[in-house]
């Protein structure tokens, strides 16, 4: 979860759907609530651990902040050097993850085409939003935490990409290389807010409302597919917080015509080998969760 949520337009969510502790995770979260001091005083600070599956939560979010620490360097050189295959990798991932989620729905029903065509235009109209360009303030870390948590936990949309349309991806993936403890330590505050706030919604939608919850959430998947289409042209740049030029706007092209505008090689075998690849490793890990849950 942490490798994909370094990447803007790939979910962390996406990741936990995949591996099926999607559920779990909502659960633990949803149960830190005030009904947890009620839990304590009944029956102790162990029986309040165990309710919010605390061992459970501590392992998948150092995963998570491990993650992000040791592949932030890793993935913002891929980004420039190797942007290709990265994004074939994670299309891959994407595009075999839709499939994956909707084997999971039980009762297919006319209704449910509405939620997946909403799912797509909101993701879609999301990937093609002028970037904003907020002052990495306090209370815009605090914010940006909330906001990206949110999107990092929804299946399709990106915590990353979200953080880069309103200004705060730049600032945030520094202090994360430099280990700057202030703004980490805000954005992760920010984080926790808004993951409480959120999960219970989302946890309440999956019970009650799981087929038509399960399809939204896969067309949020499918129109996020053209933002991490590995070929583009970069029709309009900005400038970052170092002073470097960084695509703004893209337009996606065919292999055959990225070759042709660009004259860079379109790198069209090794783009399919990595999209295989991570179709691969899905369906390893859809058997291993399988086994587990």
């Amino acid at each position: 979860m942490g490798a994909a949520d370094v990447v803007p337009g790939v979910s962390g969510g996406t990741i936990a759907f995949i591996t099926g502790i999607y559920d779990t995770l909502l659960e633990s979260i949803r149960r830190i609530n005030p009904k947890l001091i009620t839990v304590i005083r009944k029956q102790g600070i162990k029986a309040a651990l165990a309710h919010i599956n605390l061992k459970f939560l501590l392992c998948l979010f150092s995963g998570i902040f491990l993650s992000i620490l040791t592949l932030a360097k890793l993935v913002s050189w891929l980004l420039i050097t190797h942007p290709i295959p990265l994004w074939s990798f994670f299309f891959g991932l994407i595009l075999v993850s839709v499939l994956h989620i909707l084997r999971q729905i039980k009762q297919r029903q006319i209704t449910q085409f509405a939620g997946f065509i909403a799912g797509v235009l909101l993701a879609y109209s999301i990937t093609i939003l002028q970037p904003l360009h907020l002052e990495p303030t306090t209370m815009n870390i605090l914010f940006a935490g909330a906001v990206a948590i949110c999107a990092m936990i929804l299946p399709g949309i990106s915590g990353s990409f979200i953080l880069l349309l309103i200004g705060m991806y730049a600032p945030i993936l520094e202090a994360v290389k430099n280990f700057r403890l202030t703004p980490i330590v805000t954005f992760l505050c920010g984080c926790v807010l808004g993951l409480l706030c959120f999960s219970h919604l989302l946890s309440w939608l999956l019970k009650h409302h799981r087929d038509l919850t399960l399809v939204t959430l896969t067309g949020l998947m499918v129109g996020t597919l053209p933002k991490i289409w590995p070929w583009k042209e970069t029709l309009t740049w900005r400038t970052n917080s170092h002073g470097e030029l960084v695509p703004l706007l893209q337009h996606n092209l065919l292999p055959a015509e990225y070759e042709r505008l660009t004259s860079q090689p379109s790198q069209l075998f090794l783009a399919i080998a990595m999209m295989l690849t991570a179709i691969g490793i899905v369906l390893i890990l859809e058997k291993i969760a399988k086994k587990k849950y």
